[in-house]
This record gives C-alpha cells, structure tokens and sequence, in this order.
C-alpha cells in the first residue's frame, strides 16, 4: 500500500457560474481500520480561498499549518488577501523545496480570483501544478471520481445546481472505494456567501 493511501481520502473541486464548490468524504483510517467519521480535509485560507489536502492526514495538517502561517504574513505585508493562483504558486514552492522528502500530500487548491472567476488546481506531491476549467481530483478515490464528474459536469452550473452535481458524483465515487466515504463535507463559494453542508452517506 501506498504512503498516499494510508489514511484514505476522496476530494473534488469543481466550477460554476462564478462559483465553485470543493468537497471531501470524512473518513479517517489507518488502512482498512477506520479511526474517525468526521475528519476534516478542506480547510479555509480566506472567505473566497480552500485548500484540501489529500494524502497523509498528519503531513496535511502541518502544511495545513505552514500555509496559514505564510498566509499570515502576506496579509501583514501587503494588506490584502492574497489571489488563488499566487497561493497555489507558494503551495507548489513549499512542496518543492521539500522533493527530497516530501509532504506526502495531493492539495487542490479552489478560489474565486479577480472579477470572481473560479480558479481550481491541483498537484503532486512535489508541486507539479495541474489547472482545469472544469473539476479537479485527489485521492483514494480519485479514478472513479474522474469517470463520475466527466459524466455529470455541465459547464456554468448555478450554485444549487453545482451543490447537486458535485455531491452526486462525491457519493456515487467513494461507494467504489473502500478507503474513503462515510459521509462527505461540501462547501459552495459564490462572491457573496459561503455555504457548508454535510453529506450523510453509506456507512460501511
């Protein structure tokens, strides 16, 4: 088994109509044993920002760590928040300056940017930057993830729509993995609110 694969995780981010919504299942485990059933994955950098982070749980807590404390400091200096693309570049830095021995971490990265264009990226664990127009991928489940939002996307989904598709193609993907599921946590960002909700799933 995969260093990638030991605590499980599924994550999805996808676009809308100046919007876009990032989601996780919430399963904890250490291999096939599982430890907790409300595990958090995406985390906010600022009202218009997420991150998650798939992989190992405890490497994705200390770069969750090291990104606010960078976030932090940006803030001070230039008193602003900063964009989704400069931030996906510092995580991509970070990760980087680390290739010898990595954060063994997939972070997808999700914000609304200048005039409230969706922006959402993913990358490996040494940095390498992959950027989509539609939806981006992490994880245990990530394959089947692939096959279920290439078939579910619509291009310009208005946020209650999005909430929909993004939370079917969540459910129908980690039914088809074993490490990942028991539930999922979906956030839906448009440039006035930020709306979280819970998913319940199959619980075995």
């Amino acid at each position: 088994m995969s260093i990638f694969e030991y605590n499980g995780s599924a994550l999805v981010a996808m676009v809308g109509k100046n919007c876009f919504a990032i989601a996780s299942d919430r399963r904890l485990g250490v291999q096939l044993q599982t430890i907790a059933t409300d595990f958090r994955r995406i985390s906010k950098i600022h009202d218009k920002l997420f991150i998650g982070l798939s992989g190992l749980a405890t490497d994705a807590q200390t770069l969750y760590q090291r990104l606010v404390f960078r976030h932090k400091l940006y803030q001070l200096r230039e008193e602003r928040d900063m964009k989704p693309e400069t931030f996906a570049s510092l995580v991509s830095a970070i990760l980087y300056e680390k290739r010898f021995g990595p954060y063994f971490c997939q972070p997808v990265i999700a914000g609304l940017g200048d005039e409230d264009k969706p922006f959402i990226c993913t990358m490996d664990a040494i940095g390498a930057k992959e950027l989509a127009k539609d939806f981006v991928v992490a994880g245990t489940a990530s394959e089947s993830l692939y096959g279920a939002c290439e078939s579910m996307f619509k291009p310009d989904m208005e946020p209650e729509e999005l909430f929909e598709t993004i939370s079917q193609a969540l459910q129908s993907s980690v039914d088809r993995d074993c490490l990942s599921g028991w539930g999922g946590h979906v956030y839906v960002v448009t440039p006035t609110e930020v709306k979280e909700r819970i998913l319940k799933g199959r619980m075995d």
